[in-house]
């Protein structure tokens, strides 16, 4: 997964690349934990970075639930009606 990712980035992704990317940071993080239990980890601001990550997308979904963000595809399809 790439260093770190920005909210503006999130924001061009529609529901289903979230949950994905959501998905692979989970997945990160737990090799991460694995990692730091088994005194295997090199790079233990990777930790904090993953975990941010993972809170970044978090807080994007739950705007777009409240309104506050708006999702690419609803905009997609607002814009075809509307043309329509």
């Amino acid at each position: 997964m790439a260093s770190s990712v920005k909210a503006h980035e999130l924001d061009e992704m529609n529901n289903v690349d979230l949950e994905a990317r959501l998905r692979e940071a989970k997945e990160e993080l737990f090799n991460l934990r694995f990692q730091a239990a088994t005194g295997q980890l090199e790079s233990h601001g990777r930790l904090r970075t993953v975990k941010k990550d993972i809170a970044r997308i978090y807080t994007v979904v739950r705007e777009r639930e409240l309104g506050i963000r708006s999702d690419p595809d609803a905009n997609d399809a607002r814009q075809e009606e509307a043309q329509s």
